[in-house]
């Protein structure tokens, strides 16, 4: 895979402008996570709910038989972007910072509950 960011472009901040994927890839969509566990419970606050958002997608990736290093995009729903620096240091921890998936980040005026305060979909390519 390619992950670029052509200098005529703005610097992205942590992430590809685009990924070019190798022929063959087997391409594989993740329905939007949040900072919920497996009995329903969601994490109190920002920086806990971001953690369970990206512990849920790697249990995702994995169940595909994929990691970090192949996810090729994310997108990002919030309710608000105060908390982009945290997204970031994050998304830091588990993401390939060498080859940053190519991301997009919407502010919604809510999710399907009150409390759940952020959304992550993940596109992975396995070759």
């Amino acid at each position: 895979m390619d992950f670029v960011s052509p200098e005529d472009l703005p610097a992205p901040a942590g992430y590809s402008h685009l990924v070019i994927t190798d022929p063959g890839a087997r391409l594989v969509v993740i329905s939007g996570q949040v900072g919920m566990a497996a009995d329903g419970t969601v994490a109190y606050g920002w920086e806990a709910q971001i953690r369970q958002t990206f512990a849920n997608l790697g249990v995702a990736l994995a169940a595909a038989g994929a990691t970090w290093a192949e996810a090729v995009k994310l997108t990002y729903f919030v309710v608000s972007t105060t908390e982009l620096p945290m997204i970031r240091r994050v998304r830091d921890e588990f993401v390939d910072v060498e080859h940053p998936p190519a991301s997009s980040l919407l502010q919604v005026s809510g999710l399907f509950r009150p409390d759940v305060l952020i959304e992550i979909e993940a596109t992975a390519a396995i070759s």
